[in-house]
């Protein structure tokens, strides 16, 4: 093994696995199977706590006092002695991250409500505003051009009234950014933020968070983001950050890696200047003859084909290497630069597409399942006392797909009815239906065409309930095809069924389709998606507010 290869072994191996989020699970909801198939911790995600302790690297590991800390913390605010705000910045910083996650928690909430907007001030000046008179009949034109002085007035409430409806927060976010390692900060600053409003819902809190998410999209903006091609010749400390952060399809040892970013194959990854070596979201891709229909033919250890032969790049993996990034899409940006790049270099490339997961598909099918499994039990009591049944019962199945799934089922999962049957098989023990070529005859109609109605009818305020698939909407995207037992991992069955879904970029049609999707939630399928939702009568679209 090269030093490289021994570096980035080492490296990997040494981190400690004391991730919190590794412990995160569904929470139960149905039963001990549903539990069982729902429990899902992130992989592969680096710690925030590996991160924090680089700030504090040359300080104290000890908790200091939170007294000091929030003193500190006020000081960076109200400092202005600009040759003083480095160290007041980085006494701060170091600060922050000795504390408790209980005390992180008390200080930000502090953060969040002493250092807000003043509410006084601004309702003062809106009844100055408001006690303005206006001399023209059209409040919004002049009747004299040259009456300059009645608008003055208005002018200065305006702009004061912009100052003051800037929290006074603003002040620490804009300076921690300007200072060295600042920006890491804020992105770790936000992650701890959105864990506490996991936590407890405050209002205050809330608007701490879309004032700092607003600033950091900013501050992310495209035009400060370096697009670079990740290759073996980079750092192996880079390399490191790239099997760590890979959350998709886990890199399973070196040479793996090496496969990832060798011929037939690219990563190209986000960057920014004050967090340098360390990529912000990067995606992996495969570059292949057609669209593939299964993880396995891009990670399995085959000889790629030549790459002037390639008709198609597919996007198979998007890992965000940032908790405290959530919500800012900078993927959008990074697929769109990637095709161009893509083209340039190679203009036989005709074909962009992904092969995805499908996260929420089996926690949307199993809640579902059980569900109506209680509702047909209520109106079975109903009925035998001369009630009318419940209006919200729904059968799930065809009429030969319950037929064939209650002959194919084993006693072990038998049921009343073609929906219990189903629920026990996929909530069994190590997915034992997977190892029967009939059972997984049985289940592959209801489970390809409720997956086509997850995707394309099940929303959330008007857009796509599954995350990914919001996500590649969102950009533009199209959905192509459904793959059946496209990722049998343990992971891509627990989430969909080992489903997996081709989108597609076309790339003269992305603005179109991501314009309408923004606009009217509206979903660009492919006939063969469609196909399944036509040939059985699926009810509206339901939407979850």
């Amino acid at each position: 093994m090269n030093k490289k290869g021994l570096s980035i072994l080492m490296r990997t191996k040494m981190r400690p696995n004391n991730d919190p989020s590794k412990l995160s699970s569904f929470s139960p909801s149905l039963s001990n199977g549903i539990n069982q198939m729902m429990t899902d911790p992130p992989r592969n995600q680096r710690s925030t706590d590996d991160s924090r302790s680089n700030f504090s690297a040359s300080g104290n590991h000890y908790e200091r006092n939170f007294d000091i800390v929030k003193d500190s913390m006020g000081l960076a605010i109200s400092l202005n002695k600009t040759e003083s705000l480095d160290v007041v910045l980085d006494d701060f910083s170091q600060g922050y991250f000795s504390l408790s996650n209980e005390n992180r928690k008390k200080l930000v909430i502090v953060l969040a409500k002493e250092y807000d907007l003043d509410r006084i001030q601004v309702r003062e000046l809106l009844k100055q505003y408001l006690g303005l008179e206006l001399r023209s009949g059209d409040e919004g034109e002049l009747s004299n051009v040259d009456d300059e002085n009645m608008f003055s007035a208005f002018y200065r409430i305006e702009r004061n009234l912009r100052q003051a409806l800037k929290p006074t927060y603003n002040v620490l976010f804009e300076r921690l950014n300007n200072y060295t390692g600042g920006l890491k900060f804020l992105s770790l600053l936000r992650a701890d933020i959105l864990s506490f409003l996991g936590e407890e819902n405050i209002a205050s809190l809330r608007a701490l968070d879309s004032c700092l998410k607003e600033k950091l999209s900013t501050w992310l903006s495209p035009a400060v983001l370096e697009l670079h091609q990740i290759t073996w010749d980079d750092s192996a400390s880079l390399l490191e950050k790239i099997v760590t952060y890979e959350a998709v399809h886990p890199i399973s040892n070196l040479l793996d890696l090496k496969r990832r970013l060798g011929v037939g194959r690219r990563c190209f990854g986000y960057f920014h200047p004050a967090i340098p070596g360390e990529p912000l979201i990067f995606i992996e891709v495969a570059l292949l003859k057609n669209v593939a229909q299964t993880i396995q033919e891009v990670l399995l250890d085959v000889p790629p084909i030549p790459e002037h032969e390639a008709a198609c790049a597919l996007f198979y993996s998007i890992s965000s290497t940032q908790p405290g990034l959530a919500g800012i899409n900078l993927g959008k940006f990074l697929i769109k630069r990637m095709i161009t790049l893509v083209k340039r270099d190679m203009p036989q490339i005709s074909t962009f597409a992904t092969l995805s997961p499908i996260p929420g598909f089996m926690q949307w099918l199993l809640s579902k399942l059980a569900s109506q499994s209680v509702i047909a039990e209520v109106d079975n009591m109903e009925q035998t006392t001369g009630g009318s049944g419940s209006a919200f019962q729904e059968n799930l199945l065809e009429p030969d797909e319950e037929r064939m799934l209650l002959n194919s089922a084993p006693e072990t999962c038998a049921g009343k009815n073609g929906m219990e049957v189903m629920l026990n098989l996929l909530t069994s023990e190590n997915f034992e239906w997977t190892s029967s070529a009939e059972l997984l005859s049985a289940l592959k109609p209801p489970l390809m065409r409720l997956c086509a109605r997850y995707l394309l009818q099940e929303k959330k305020r008007g857009k796509a309930l599954d995350s990914v698939a919001n996500f590649h909407l969102q950009n533009g995207a199209m959905v192509e095809r459904l793959n059946w037992m496209a990722d049998r991992s343990e992971r891509g069955l627990r989430q969909s069924g080992g489903i997996m879904v081709n989108y597609v970029y076309r790339v003269e049609c992305i603005e179109q389709y991501a314009q309408s999707y923004f606009s009217a939630g509206h979903i660009h399928a492919s006939s063969d998606i469609r196909h399944y939702i036509r040939a059985h009568k699926e009810p509206e679209e339901t939407t979850i507010a």
